[in-house]
């Protein structure tokens, strides 16, 4: 499964789910010469502004990966940097009771992915939910995407950080049974990852 197929899906997805989202692909920032790009950039209006910074992993990427520090530093400055550019700036508001931005790591559903979260869960799980951007609530989430197959309203993303750390009752409870994540999480080492 490529990265570009993920973000198909989606965009796919924001566009069922919501009225006239503004989406962005390969949105590049520049925050005091630090440049970078994100994967899909969703600003929705719910009536507050809402902002989703997608980063999107594939076989391909982790496999080229050093490790998981790599795409997790990628992931990390992409969250520092993006709202530092005056570009994308998020205000605060008052009467805000929803975080203002969303930072999403998703990974594609597949034995390689899986089998690369597993091996280090540990960091993945210790990515801690809330943050800031700027002075607006934030909320980061590392997971895998799920419902690729259906409906793009159906589009999900099971957390491997916060409450669900991979291989939790908690977890497993979320995997849709005869999803391509089920299918990968049963694919991948016994020893790895206890799954059903």
């Amino acid at each position: 499964m490529r990265e570009d197929e993920l973000a198909t899906r989606v965009v796919d997805h924001y566009e069922a789910v919501h009225e006239d989202p503004e989406i962005r692909l390969e949105e590049p920032y520049d925050a005091a010469g630090r440049r970078g790009v994100v994967d899909v950039y969703v600003r929705l209006r719910t009536p507050a502004r809402v902002e989703y910074v997608v980063e999107l992993k594939a076989d391909a990427a982790v496999r080229r990966a050093t490790g998981a520090n790599e795409l997790l530093r990628q992931y990390r400055r992409t969250e520092r940097y993006f709202y530092a550019d005056a570009a994308h700036a998020v205000r605060p508001r008052l009467g805000r009771t929803e975080p203002g931005a969303r930072f999403l790591l998703a990974f594609a559903p597949t034995p390689t992915c899986v089998h690369h979260v597993a091996t280090h869960r540990s960091l993945y799980g210790s990515v801690d939910e809330p943050t800031h951007a700027g002075d607006v609530p934030a909320v980061r989430t590392v997971g895998f995407l799920t419902g690729l197959d259906g409906d793009p309203a159906e589009l999900g993303l099971v957390s491997v950080n916060g409450d669900a750390p991979l291989g939790s009752p908690a977890f497993v409870r979320a995997v849709p049974s005869g999803s391509r994540l089920a299918e990968s999480l049963r694919a991948v080492d016994d020893d790895l990852v206890e799954f059903g």
